[in-house]
């Protein structure tokens, strides 16, 4: 049996997790059950496809009850995550020969800060001896319950994601040898007190970089069967938000994996201080923006980001950006279904003025939506859906509900009645603007962006706009973590090899 249940729960989001918020993959607002789960993630690059080919490929049976996914926003309710987790428990036989769980991490419901760890532990309470591997996130927050009811843990190794489907692949295939009785899997985990920022987290890159290669060579070259690193997802409040690596090995081997887990660990803790993430005001960056030469330039508004529970409706770097005379810019997409309604309404061609965004509060942040009036011409209206051609996600079906482009003239701004992150180029190009072409290229994203828009960019600026993904961990009311951590909690033996004090790049 496999099983996908996936959301990373930002804590501090104002936007709300009903069950109907599970509809990624889909065109109705509602996870997806049974053959049209199957159907729904089949040659797709998520951990499920894998699964899904491997028992095809082993002509063996494959029940997969539900496969509910969600965009991150604030916590998951109650009444969503009992009726996953009932599907789920539901379609459970003790006979079973295996489990796979395809999870996010990190999602936090209103009555559980572990909802994973709870889901597994009520799977293994109904199927005690049935061996049950898991496909984690890279942003999961590793809990006791997760480790200790699962044989088997895996977590992808890029970020952006764009080996979802390895991740799968890796965790089956030692679940198979389990099932054959080649191997007794044990699990190996540890974790740091260590808040790193997400724009320091990326395993193509250093302070992370070779301590994942580590891992990965470990793994590929027999250590252990698997070695995974675990960066977490900090915006969620909760107690097992921290830094964390987790190894699996044959029962004989446990001391090796105990060794390497420490190995992981150890260097991480010593780069501690590389992990944090030295942001800028966002007149500056966008001041920068204006000296490079060329195009396009993509600037990335990592502040709203919807891929860690952003609103996508501040407009705040829009609205500097158009002050220091930014042109020839696309925009977007904004999450705004009322001023979607009002383009609509006005129909292609018509010029029109209205208040764009900024309709959401977030008083998590103390910060109130501030709406940009805006003046321009309806160009495009489109319903939103195009298959994602990118590296991440590959395959999936994309819903943005309807779309509408309004030219202002020195910007063409696309406004959705759906929040997507803008990882993949076709959230434009399915309204016919093309970002390959425009100078510059304005966008809420964080890392994921770099699967679709790296290629194509002359030159990357990152930009701290406000929002519940800020980088400024600082302005966040945490309650509930473990501490003391770093960097909340400075260490006066804080060291760190030579960082990079710029927050932008070139490609």
């Amino acid at each position: 049996m496999a099983a996908l249940m996936r959301h990373e729960t930002n804590t501090f989001s104002p936007i709300p997790t009903p069950l109907s918020a599970f509809f990624r993959g889909s065109w109705s607002n509602a996870p997806l059950y049974g053959a049209d789960a199957i159907e729904g993630y089949r040659g797709t690059n998520y951990p499920l496809a894998a699964v899904i080919d491997l028992a095809e490929r082993e002509r063996a049976e494959l029940v997969v009850p539900i496969a509910a996914n969600a965009s991150p926003s604030g916590p998951v309710e109650d009444a969503a995550f009992e009726h996953i987790a009932k599907t789920i428990i539901d379609a459970l036989d003790p006979e079973l020969d295996g489990i796979f769980l395809d999870l996010h991490g990190a999602m936090v419901t209103e009555s559980h800060d572990d909802a994973e760890g709870e889901l597994i532990r009520r799977i293994r309470a109904a199927c005690p001896n049935v061996p049950i591997a898991v496909a984690l996130d890279f942003h999961t927050n590793l809990s006791p319950a997760m480790v200790e009811c699962s044989d088997i843990v895996t977590a992808y190794r890029t970020y952006p994601h764009i080996d979802m489907y390895e991740t799968g692949e890796r965790a089956c295939r030692t679940l198979i040898r389990a099932i054959r009785g080649e191997i007794e899997p044990v699990t190996v985990w540890g974790t740091r007190p260590l808040l790193t920022h997400m724009l320091r987290q990326t395993p193509s890159k250093q302070p992370m970089k070779d301590i994942m290669d580590r891992a990965i060579a470990a793994e590929a070259g027999g250590e252990v069967l698997n070695a995974s690193l675990l960066g977490s997802f900090p915006l969620a409040d909760t107690p097992h938000t921290r830094f964390s690596a987790i190894v699996v090995v044959d029962r004989k081997a446990a001391d090796a994996g105990k060794a390497m887990c420490e190995e992981l660990l150890s260097l991480a803790w010593k780069r501690r201080a590389d992990f944090v993430f030295p942001y800028e005001p966002m007149a500056q960056s966008l001041a920068f923006a204006k000296t490079l030469d060329g195009g396009p330039i993509v600037l990335v508004d990592h502040g709203d980001n919807t891929g860690a529970g952003g609103c996508q409706d501040i407009m705040a770097v829009i609205e500097e950006a158009l002050r220091q005379g930014l042109e020839d810019m696309i925009a977007g997409p904004i999450y705004d279904p009322e001023t979607v309604e009002a383009m609509i309404a006005a129909g292609v061609g018509q010029t029109i003025e209205l208040a764009v965004g900024g309709r959401i509060d977030m008083p998590a942040l103390g910060l109130k939506g501030q709406p940009l009036r805006l003046s321009g011409t309806v160009t495009r209206i489109t319903n939103g859906r195009f298959r994602i051609g990118g590296p991440m996600m590959t395959g999936m079906m994309a819903d943005l509900g309807r779309c509408a482009v309004l030219d202002t003239g020195p910007m063409q701004l696309l406004v959705a009645e759906r929040r997507l992150e803008t990882f993949d180029a076709g959230c434009f190009t399915h309204a016919g603007l093309d970002p390959a072409t425009a100078r510059y290229v304005l966008i809420k994203s964080r890392q994921h962006f770099r699967a679709g828009f790296e290629p194509l960019a002359r030159h990357i600026v990152m930009v701290a706009g406000p929002g519940v993904c800020s980088s400024d961990y600082d302005a966040f009311p945490f309650k509930n973590l473990t501490r003391p951590i770093y960097p909340l909690d400075k260490d006066p033996g804080d060291q760190g090899y030579e960082r990079e004090e710029k927050a932008h790049e070139s490609v």
